[in-house]
């Protein structure tokens, strides 16, 4: 008999999670904390549409090739599996009934999450709109397998048309100026309340960059939501047949279309969809190559080792907003704009590696990362266990 006031669900045992899943989690978070630092820690966000003076050769070099490797396609393949992780969610809480119900409490927590790091930590937090796109979707999950396969390709045709469309309002290019600017000289030199104040006031410049992508979100969630129900994720160990050819057909195609882009060749009718779906279509390439490596034994052991960060995604990345947080905002060492795209990378490189390495220290003692913990007791209304120990 469960105890009064508990919940008839409770939170996935870590035994039953999927490692090559997790593993790939683990890996897409690898470039959203570089795409995160080289484009929005390090100098403002707004910086790429104004332009820069040239800066020294491997600075450069490093920053076309986290545009062309990781902008993008590292939160597209983030998105993809938020969806696959609804879809797991909804299916082992209708063994219990009321899937539906639990899955928005998990979201509406998620938001509110959310919505301190954005308002509180760091405005260029993702949390919020993966809640929210989370929401749109959650009837969808009643639909069958061939039925999310139209909604997730009316939903990237939304955003692909999005560029022809373009009702979205943006700032100009001397407001922007104007912002990078202010930004320069806040986030480098001021005060915790000074920054904290600017930030709020960036939020509807920001707006904008997310309703323009939020499409791809719902698409790339409903997508998600598919792989998982169609089976093709549930043997993630021993994936489908063609899975390898997938993943060499859409990194060469998405990679060939990603660097016409960066050449300005991708011009004429359909130029614009092309140019927003390359990302998409390489950030399917690269998950496909994990799968395909997930099913090999020598890579799979070597994907094995991403996997603890990736069960606690959620805690590292707030985690990498309060530390690069205080390395460039003035409150802390103030290297906003003062550190080039290569050392910036190698910070990154560093700080990815020691939180995989905590991630693993961290979960040989304790069921959940911390942030996952609270996440899921806020849920379930109802502590959950911690330590490993309290299995037994």
């Amino acid at each position: 008999m469960r105890a009064a006031g508990r919940p008839a669900v409770a939170a996935l045992p870590p035994e039953e999670r999927i490692v090559a899943i997790d593993a790939i989690r683990g890996s897409a978070l690898f470039g959203v904390l570089i795409v995160n630092l080289i484009t929005e820690f390090r100098v403002s966000i707004f910086q790429q549409f104004v332009g820069s003076a040239p800066g020294h050769g491997v600075d450069d070099a490093v920053e076309r090739a986290i545009a062309l490797g990781f902008e993008s396609k590292a939160f597209s393949l983030f998105s993809l599996l938020f969806g696959v992780g609804l879809a797991i969610q909804y299916e082992r809480l209708s063994h219990g009934g009321r899937a539906l119900y639990w899955l928005a409490r998990r979201l509406l927590v998620l938001l509110a999450l959310g919505l301190v790091h954005l308002l509180f930590i760091w405005n260029g937090d993702i949390l919020t709109e993966y809640a929210i796109a989370g929401l749109c979707v959650l009837p969808l999950l009643l639909l069958r397998p061939a039925q999310l396969a139209v909604a997730a390709l009316a939903l990237l045709a939304m955003y692909v048309a999005g560029p022809a469309v373009d009702t979205i309002s943006w700032p100009t290019l001397i407001e922007l100026r104007a912002h990078v600017a202010a930004a320069n000289a806040v986030y480098a030199r001021g005060s915790l309340a000074e920054v904290w104040r600017f930030s709020l006031h960036e939020l509807p410049l920001i707006l904008p960059l997310h309703l323009f992508v939020f499409p791809r979100t719902l698409a790339l969630l409903v997508f998600g939501m598919f792989l998982w129900r169609v089976g093709y994720l549930k043997r993630a160990d021993r994936p489908a047949p063609g899975t390898a050819l997938a993943a060499a057909v859409c990194i060469i195609a998405g990679g060939a279309l990603t660097a016409v882009d960066a050449g300005g060749s991708l011009r004429g009718a359909y130029g614009p969809a092309l140019s927003v779906l390359a990302p998409v279509i390489l950030a399917l390439g690269y998950g496909a190559a994990l799968l395909a490596l997930a099913e090999l034994p020598a890579s799979a052991r070597v994907l094995a080792v991403f996997a603890p960060l990736g069960r606690m995604a959620f805690t590292n990345y707030l985690l990498q907003s309060v530390v690069l947080a205080f390395i460039f905002f003035g409150y802390g060492f103030g290297r906003f704009g003062r550190m080039g795209a290569a050392s910036a990378f190698a910070l990154g490189v560093a700080l990815y590696v020691i939180q995989l390495v905590l991630s693993g220290w961290w979960l040989r003692r304790y069921r959940y990362g911390p942030i996952e913990w609270l996440w899921r007791t806020l849920m379930y209304g109802a502590a959950q266990p911690m330590r490993r120990a309290a299995l037994a």
